[in-house]
């Protein structure tokens, strides 16, 4: 989806280097020094408007959350929704998935949260998945050993191509669902994109994986 250009985005990234941390990798293997706290460290990559991760924040103030989100226009007002919030728990990061190696030491995350991904239907497209073994060898280093891989999606085809992705690089699937709704899971925080889908009755996907 095309995001609208805010020419105010730059001053804002500026004005709130406390909060979208602007060197990420001079923290790698540190971030809890920014936190002042040694809770497990939590990262939704793809945070789009920031309403998971404030939520979650919310619902779990003893883990620390790292939001990564490439799009200058679309973090900017997820940042501004954590500024509201006055969530503590939470940090920033305007900045490529693929380059998680280099801001995160091994085993330095307790979770990752893949939520409503950008699907790259086309073939030629595949290495820019989330869910690409190349990623994936990425998750395994630098989650610790009881680390998990949440994901969530509505497309089908996308969970399908995960589950598979998954299976062959030995990942162990710990929760597979077709209908995560009907679960009813009270700890479930939805996205804008998840309540948008599930109001049109479109089944929410999700998966829990370890390695």
């Amino acid at each position: 989806m095309r995001q609208r250009n805010k020419p105010w985005a730059d001053d804002f990234l500026k004005d709130n280097q406390h909060l979208i941390i602007p060197n990420p990798k001079d923290y790698k293997g540190k971030w809890n020094e920014l936190f002042n706290n040694n809770n497990p460290i939590h990262i939704e990559i793809g945070t789009g408007k920031g309403q998971f991760i404030v939520g979650m924040a919310k619902q779990f103030p003893n883990i620390n959350f790292i939001g990564i989100e490439l799009a200058k226009s679309v973090i900017v007002t997820a940042a501004q929704k954590v500024l509201d919030s006055g969530q503590s728990n939470i940090l920033m990061l305007n900045e490529n998935a693929m380059e998680l190696g280099d801001i995160f030491e091994n085993e330095e995350v307790a979770n990752i949260y893949l939520n409503f991904s950008d699907p790259w239907p086309k073939n030629r497209h595949e290495k820019r998945r989330l869910t690409f073994h190349t990623f994936l060898d990425t998750y395994r280093k630098i989650l610790n050993k009881d680390g998990q891989v949440i994901f969530k999606t509505d497309n089908r085809g996308l969970f399908e191509y995960s589950l598979v992705s998954f299976s062959k690089f030995g990942m162990t699937l710990e929760e597979v669902t077709l209908n995560l709704h009907a679960l009813e899971d009270p700890e479930n925080v939805m996205t804008e994109y998840e309540e948008k889908f599930s109001a049109k009755g479109n089944p929410i996907y999700r998966c829990k994986t370890s390695f």
